[in-house]
């Protein structure tokens, strides 16, 4: 009776853990890190020749396992009315956060109307 019950132990307490984990993992992955270091200077990387309907994205640095890694350029698929913004490291503080690399409709005068519908897409006196 005793080594069921241990085992029936065994059993809820793993299905607990690999609960928790489950649900707690998402959240922490879309925390935003805050690091004390300075990203080092960006690598210079060769750009390749351009690829119909591809996009260069160049390489950047990457905060992993407590420490900066280098995340070499690659080849992205272009989208249509977007552009992309690279991966950036903004200082607060002292302290450093990476904006992560992201699609974002083309709009240069930042109204929410994408150039290709604006009747004035360059307007300054728009607000």
């Amino acid at each position: 009776m005793l080594k069921k019950s241990l085992i029936a132990t065994c059993i809820a307490t793993a299905g607990f853990t690999a609960f928790t984990a489950f649900t707690t993992a998402p959240a922490s992955a879309a925390t935003t890190v805050w690091v004390q270091q300075a990203p080092p200077a960006v690598r210079v990387e060769p750009t390749p020749p351009p690829r119909e309907g591809y996009q260069w994205v160049p390489g950047y640095w990457d905060w992993r396992h407590g420490r900066h890694v280098w995340v070499a350029g690659t080849w992205v698929r272009e989208r249509h009315g977007y552009v992309y913004a690279q991966p950036t490291w903004v200082e607060h503080n002292g302290r450093w956060h990476l904006q992560r690399g992201a699609w974002a409709r083309r709009d240069r005068d930042h109204d929410g109307v994408p150039n290709g519908m604006d009747r004035a897409p360059n307007n300054p006196n728009r607000n």
